[in-house]
């Protein structure tokens, strides 16, 4: 009996410690926004270090066929333009759709009217640096290309989150 309890203590210890390494691993591991060659609707290259915004910049990985997606940045674009006036936030839309959808893109971003940048990653490159499984997948990099906020999925009220954490790490505008 009391090596059993021993056992079990010792696995309840170990899982303990390897919670509190993997918190600490968390905390202290601050990752970047990493280097990918994508193209907009346009066809112009664009390096995803380098986007060239001085405010905090909302990545949202997206597709036609997500309905999630879709409603997460048709609720963004409805906030958009007060969420730019009060922190200097830019939004790039990342789709992901592939060969077969790419083209639906630029039909309903048009047909939406959203002010973002779009950005195409057909092959999953860019998604695959970023870790994103599933979307919608939604980051906050700051102005020094932290990823700083990450958010999966998308309900209701995930946007005024969002617009916390923007608010958080926006430097104040002034005032005109």
């Amino acid at each position: 009996m009391k090596k059993i309890l021993l056992f079990v203590c010792g696995i309840a210890l170990a899982g303990t410690m390897q919670a509190q390494e993997t918190e600490e691993a968390h905390v202290l591991d601050v990752k970047k926004l990493p280097s990918v060659a994508l193209k907009d609707m346009d066809g112009k290259s664009v390096n995803t270090a380098s986007l060239g915004f001085e405010g905090p910049v909302v990545i949202s990985f997206w597709a036609t066929w997500c309905s999630p997606c879709k409603r997460e940045l048709n609720t963004i674009h409805d906030l958009y333009e007060e969420w730019q006036t009060e922190t200097g936030v830019n939004l790039v839309a990342v789709s992901i759709d592939d060969t077969k959808t790419a083209a639906q893109v630029p039909t309903y971003v048009n047909g939406k009217m959203w002010d973002y940048l779009v950005l195409m990653d057909p092959n999953g490159d860019f998604k695959r640096a970023m870790g994103v499984n599933n979307v919608p997948h939604t980051f906050l990099i700051d102005t020094e290309g932290n990823i700083v906020y990450s958010h999966n999925n998308y309900a209701p009220g995930d946007e005024e989150k969002l617009y916390e954490e923007i608010k958080k790490i926006a430097k104040p505008k002034a005032k005109e």
